[in-house]
């Protein structure tokens, strides 16, 4: 026979059928409390991550883990897909090209490129200051009259 168990939701423990209260907060909110305690220190807005009994400060401080478990947590390993199935724009193929190929030619071809687009924003920019200069400058002439609004004041009279 299976029990059907929830959580505490103070206290992170095991509630089983027919032991803890429900307390339905006025933002309708339901909490399942195992003991009185928890449904006081809750009304009293006590914080569970500080007080050291309860499960949510324990997994919080990585406490009674042992060391086969965070071991197991460390050794997982998250293998990509892309290999098997390529990305957008790239082949399988390119993908295990670029992977077999030797790091310090492809650190050398990736310094070229940035070389490059070094060269192309330098002639962008001296095109730029040759357009500046080829272009006529207006700096002290007067605005013309039609640009500038004319003052009505007046009490609408």
């Amino acid at each position: 026979m299976v029990l059907k168990t929830e959580l505490c939701s103070f206290s992170g423990f095991k509630v089983y059928p027919g032991r803890g209260q429900k307390y339905i907060r006025t933002d309708s909110k339901i909490f399942l409390l195992l003991q009185r305690k928890m449904a006081s220190y809750l009304r009293m807005k006590r914080n569970p991550r500080k007080l050291a009994w309860t499960q949510f400060y324990r997994r919080l401080h990585k406490k009674g883990v042992s060391n086969e478990e965070q071991m197991k947590k460390k050794s997982r390993k998250v293998r990509s897909q892309a290999l098997s199935r390529g990305i957008v724009g790239a082949s399988v193929e390119e993908l295990k090209a670029k992977r077999a190929e030797d790091p310090a030619r492809r650190a050398a071809t990736r310094q070229a490129q940035v070389l490059a687009i070094k060269d192309r924003k330098k002639a962008q920019a001296a095109s730029k200051a040759t357009q500046k200069k080829a272009a006529p400058k207006n700096q002290g002439a007067a605005p013309s009259r039609a640009a500038v609004a004319k003052k009505v004041a007046g009490k609408g009279r």
